[in-house]
């Protein structure tokens, strides 16, 4: 049996031991501040990026996350997934809908404490 992560590794995060994380949220604060854009405008923008890459759940859950605090609606996000739709493709909006359901889940079971087993195949 291969193991990838620590079994402390969730404990450790949670403890706020989590360098990588604090580096790319630096990262994306000075990159914030540089654009010159609004705070809605910049994740607006940051969101459909996501969505053109194909980004992983937690992308999108560290995006959101910072959307709520702004005040960005659900119905400003919602237009940016239609209006980016003709040049990403259909099927590029809905993988980030589900990207996007399965961070946000993913974040509720961590809260909750709730450690999937692991696999052994």
């Amino acid at each position: 049996m291969t193991q990838t992560v620590p079994d402390n590794a969730l404990d450790r995060i949670a403890a706020g031991d989590a360098p990588v994380l604090e580096t790319l949220l630096a990262m994306n604060l000075d990159a914030a501040e540089r654009s010159g854009l609004d705070a809605e405008t910049y994740l607006l923008v940051r969101l459909a990026a996501l969505v053109a890459m194909d980004a992983a759940p937690v992308s999108y859950l560290i995006t959101l996350g910072a959307a709520a605090d702004t005040g960005l609606t659900v119905e400003q996000m919602q237009g940016v997934l239609v209006a980016i739709a003709p040049v990403v493709g259909s099927a590029r909006v809905t993988a980030a809908a589900g990207a996007i359901v399965r961070g946000i889940l993913g974040a509720e079971v961590l809260a909750e404490g709730i450690v999937p087993e692991q696999r052994t195949s």
